[in-house]
């Protein structure tokens, strides 16, 4: 009877000790900064309009005639951090991105065709309401042919300019 007793009572100083590991867990969780709620356009233009998903994105690039444009990205990239930065500052990049269908993904798709030249972010890719990856509407480096780093920003900015042009001359 008493090995009863003390199991018990071991038993709840076990479970107590557990329980408040948990709460102080809990605790500092709470007085950590809170997070914002993540939003589609994760930090890259809040008051544009993003789509959730690839195939979401083709349907309505096909639909309303207009051309995407993917941005491959990480969260915890500084080089994409450095370009989201640029991009939700610059006024006639966000502008102009009103004319197109947004998609920003921070993993890869099973699309090959989204990666034309390997797998890196930033990487940021066109895609016209036929369903064609413009393959002509690069960055300005030879081994990552859809990188944009900052400064490349006016680069990015023209390469919307084309891609809304092209849309124009060839569909």
């Amino acid at each position: 009877m008493e090995k009863s007793y003390v199991s018990m009572f071991l038993l709840l100083i076990v479970i107590s000790c557990a329980l408040a590991k948990d709460a102080k867990k809990d605790t500092k969780d709470t007085t950590a900064k809170p997070k914002l709620p993540q939003t589609l356009s994760r930090g890259w233009g809040d008051q544009l309009i993003w789509t959730q998903t690839y195939e979401e994105a083709l349907f309505r690039a096909k639909h309303s005639q207009k051309p995407l444009m993917i941005i491959h990205h990480l969260e915890d990239c500084p080089h994409s951090q450095a370009l989201k930065k640029v991009f939700a500052e610059h006024k006639e990049i966000q502008k102009l991105a009103e004319k197109f269908i947004l998609l920003n993904l921070v993993y890869e798709t099973t699309d090959k065709n989204l990666a034309p030249d390997g797998q890196y972010v930033p990487r940021v890719l066109f895609i016209d309401p036929s369903l064609t990856v413009r393959a002509d509407i690069t960055g300005r480096y030879s081994n990552r042919l859809y990188a944009y780093e900052p400064s490349d920003i006016s680069l990015l900015y023209s390469n919307m300019q084309k891609a809304l042009k092209l849309l124009k001359t060839e569909l």
